[in-house]
């Protein structure tokens, strides 16, 4: 199967970062991480999400957290130097990043936002972040993303 190269991966070429694009079977009635962890056979706490979030004082900003995890707003904010922090509306994801639902990724954004990875990430030897579009992935190791995108790792969810 000939897999096209997203802007994501393209990005990490250029670093020179070993990653794998991983097609899925995308339901546009379920794009949740659970149904993409399924759809991989891979646990859904390696699966792990990009969320676009609002600061009130410095703007949007990017989580990336496990599948299963809910993201604490307060925690968020605090992390992001913000009082408080919410998630931007759906309509406004594809102008700010150039990805939409289902397929949104820190790597390669239109804007570089601060971003921020939860702080269980690099406890695995790889996770699989979008590559951009809906039904691929990319697979790589945490650090490795962590300096694409310049991130930080932090404590951003829902404790259990």
């Amino acid at each position: 199967m000939n897999i096209k190269k997203t802007n994501a991966a393209r990005l990490l070429d250029k670093l020179g970062i070993v990653y794998e694009l991983i097609p899925y079977t995308v339901d546009p009635e379920n794009l949740a991480a659970d149904h993409v962890a399924a759809e991989l056979g891979e646990p859904i706490e390696q699966v792990f999400k990009t969320l676009v979030l609002r600061g009130d004082k410095t703007g949007f900003f990017v989580c990336v957290i496990a599948g299963d995890r809910e993201v604490d707003l307060k925690k968020a904010a605090k992390v992001s130097g913000n009082k408080k922090a919410e998630m931007i509306h759906m309509k406004e994801l594809l102008p700010n990043t150039g990805y939409i639902r289902g397929g949104c990724t820190a790597l390669a954004m239109k804007k570089p936002y601060p971003v921020f990875i939860s702080e269980e990430a690099p406890e695995f030897p790889f996770i699989y972040v979008s590559a951009g579009q809906r039904g691929l992935q990319i697979k790589l190791a945490a650090d490795d993303l962590r300096s694409a995108v310049d991130a930080s790792y932090a404590d951003l969810t829902i404790d259990r």
